[in-house]
């Protein structure tokens, strides 16, 4: 299939659109756009500043896309956004470039399904087969790990990380770092159980999903504290490479300010 751009979308000729793409009515897109093979733009979609989409991507109507950070320390930097293959981003999704305060790049992996009004904050960090649902914010600097899950109208505060195969229930406010493999729930956010959902539709065994349920037990349910918690579950030969992610994590996320890991620099 030849590219298609529809007569009243209005492309930058020094935009570098690719094999296959389908460029639908009213789109704008800009002169730092890359997008690859197999990428389809519905219409009224927007993309602005340095924006490389890959290939095999589908953008409903009204995502936009590159817009500058909403930092007002941002001095107009050349910073871009970068986004991999296979992702849908439903309608009115933003996806914001970075600041100058990181790498300068908001990144998005592969295969990612955000859905409706979804918000990308500059400087976020998206990895790959993640889920965001309507309405969902991420602020800025966010990083969400791979098969993570977070329900509609969440909000996640600034600095946070998303550990992997997590799952954020509908309306909570993740001011803390969300572990790897947990179900987190409230405002604010707290762990509450073990995804066991993922975790069974990711094929973990049922032996390496309860040994994970045995870290919970001990860090919240028990409260034994991480030390203890390594200790018990090397004593009873459950101190799997899951298990060392999770404690890993957590260990972090106690380095940082208010439970996020990742604001060392911030840190008392």
């Amino acid at each position: 299939m030849a590219t298609s751009i529809a007569a009243n979308a209005w492309v930058d000729p020094r935009a570098e659109i690719d094999e296959e793409v389908v460029v639908g009515p009213f789109c704008t897109i800009g002169a730092g756009a890359k997008i690859g093979r197999g990428t389809r733009l519905m219409n009224n979609v927007t993309l602005m500043g340095n924006v490389t989409l890959g290939s095999d991507n589908l953008l409903f109507p009204n995502v936009v896309i590159g817009a500058d950070p909403q930092d007002i320390s941002y001095r107009g930097s050349d910073t871009r956004v970068e986004i991999g293959d296979g992702n849908t981003f439903r309608e009115g999704v933003t996806i914001n470039r970075a600041s100058e305060k990181e790498d300068g790049v908001t990144r998005v992996g592969s295969h990612n399904f955000l859905m409706g009004n979804c918000h990308v904050a500059h400087d976020c960090k998206l990895g790959s087969h993640i889920l965001i649902a309507n309405g969902t914010l991420l602020a800025g600097h966010v990083h969400v790990h791979d098969y993570a899950s977070i329900s509609g109208g969440c909000a996640i505060h600034q600095f946070v990380t998303v550990g992997s195969y997590s799952f954020t229930s509908a309306l909570s406010r993740a001011l803390h770092d969300v572990p790897p493999f947990m179900l987190v729930e409230g405002i604010p956010a707290r762990p509450r159980c073990i995804n066991i959902v993922a975790l069974k539709r990711n094929q973990f065994s049922a032996e390496r999903i309860e040994i994970i349920a045995s870290a919970h037990r001990l860090l919240y349910r028990s409260k034994v504290g991480l030390n203890q918690a390594r200790e018990l579950m090397r004593t009873g030969n459950q101190l799997t490479p899951d298990v060392e992610q999770l404690f890993a994590f957590i260990e972090g996320q106690q380095v940082g300010k208010h439970g996020r890991g990742r604001e060392v620099r911030r840190a008392a």
